[in-house]
């Protein structure tokens, strides 16, 4: 095999593996987005249970010093 053909084969695997590497950190990264995303609803939740306030409240109303 010529070393040009040999070079474009080398080629085409460093950029499918460069590609599959990239697609697993974001399957990854969006993992840990989601399961982030949920604990945070979770700490919502329990706090409104805690304080009776709804979570709109804990948000927007606490910021602006209304409610």
């Amino acid at each position: 095999m010529s070393d040009s053909a040999s070079k474009t084969r080398d080629d085409w695997y460093q950029d499918a593996a460069r590609a599959q590497i990239s697609s697993e950190r974001m399957n990854r990264a969006e993992l840990l987005n989601g399961r982030i995303a949920m604990l945070g609803f979770l700490i919502g939740l329990l706090t409104e249970l805690i304080t009776g306030q709804g979570i709109v409240s804990q948000i927007g109303f606490g910021l602006l010093g209304i409610g």
